[in-house]
């Protein structure tokens, strides 16, 4: 691939995306708001704006923290935009539909396109080219990403702009409904006198997608860190504004979304199992009142 393409933002995320890059043989341009992370990753080139980034490129990646971190990013004198000169964008944040309509006329001035392409899976799905790409944009602006994206797993066109933001929201819902029932059901049928290993075991039958964090459903290790309690309590925020002004009913997504508040407190930084520790500590508190 000869194609120059520059990656702002260089978390866990960001960062597997640039070294996968390096590995199909892309040496990135590489920017982020703390400059060390960005040397940290060990490949490509670091330079100190989005601007400067963007001005070496013909494609551009972002994938930031979320709506304000991509803004902040793409704005000001020496933002994205300001570098902006008919390079394609592909925004691959988890920050919903909102920012993407804000950015697409803001760098259509500018000559350039924009794709939405949140991302489903882990980094080291993205570093192993086995993640899945949801891409939203014109089909001509999708496929002239597609090079670039393919590298990082399977690519699927889900619609016009806005489309891939709004399916990632249905993913990520999806995720924390999943793994707040998991936990719920391992420390029931723990309570209820099963093997641990046995409850899990049952689980990951129904949900193999189980089976990467056994640690923190078993054994109670919540690091390292997957995908943070933190980023799942931000997702679900933008996926209730984004499902209530559609008139979705979604009882149980709010419902997930409040579990997940009450494990925040002790478990914000840790994996999105860690929701795990909130029934834990509710169970031994149910003992400890319980009558003797």
């Amino acid at each position: 691939m000869t194609t120059r393409v520059a990656v702002l933002g260089t978390g866990k995320m960001g960062s597997a995306l640039a070294r996968r890059l390096a590995e199909s043989g892309v040496e990135p341009t590489l920017w982020n708001r703390t400059r060390a992370r960005a040397e940290q990753v060990g490949v490509g080139r670091v330079v100190d704006t989005p601007a400067d980034a963007v001005r070496a490129a013909e494609v551009v990646i972002s994938n930031l923290t979320g709506p304000d971190a991509v803004r902040a990013t793409y704005g000001g004198q020496q933002g994205a935009i300001a570098g902006a000169n008919g390079q394609l964008f592909v925004e691959m944040s988890t920050a919903g539909p909102d920012v993407v309509a804000e950015l697409a006329p803001q760098l259509a001035a500018t000559g350039s396109s924009l794709v939405d392409a949140p991302i489903v899976g882990v980094p080291p799905l993205v570093l192993r080219g086995a993640a899945a790409i949801l891409a939203g944009g014109t089909p001509a602006d999708v496929e002239r990403a597609r090079p670039v994206l393919q590298s990082f797993g399977d690519v699927r066109h889900v619609g016009a702009l806005g489309s891939g933001a709004r399916l990632k929201l249905v993913a990520n819902s999806m995720l924390g409904a999943v793994t707040t029932a998991a936990a719920e059901l391992q420390t029931a049928g723990e309570a209820a006198g099963l093997d641990a290993q046995h409850v899990f075991w049952m689980l990951a039958r129904f949900v193999p997608l189980l089976e990467p964090r056994r640690a923190g459903f078993v054994d109670r290790r919540y690091q390292p860190t997957l995908f943070a309690l933190r980023d799942l309590h931000k997702d679900l925020d933008l996926a209730l504004d984004v499902f209530r002004r559609s008139a979705a009913d979604v009882p149980l997504t709010a419902l997930v979304r409040g579990l997940v508040d009450e494990a925040m407190p002790t478990g914000a930084d840790l994996d999105i199992t860690a929701v795990t520790a909130r029934y834990r500590r509710a169970d031994a508190a149910a003992r400890n009142t319980r009558p003797a």
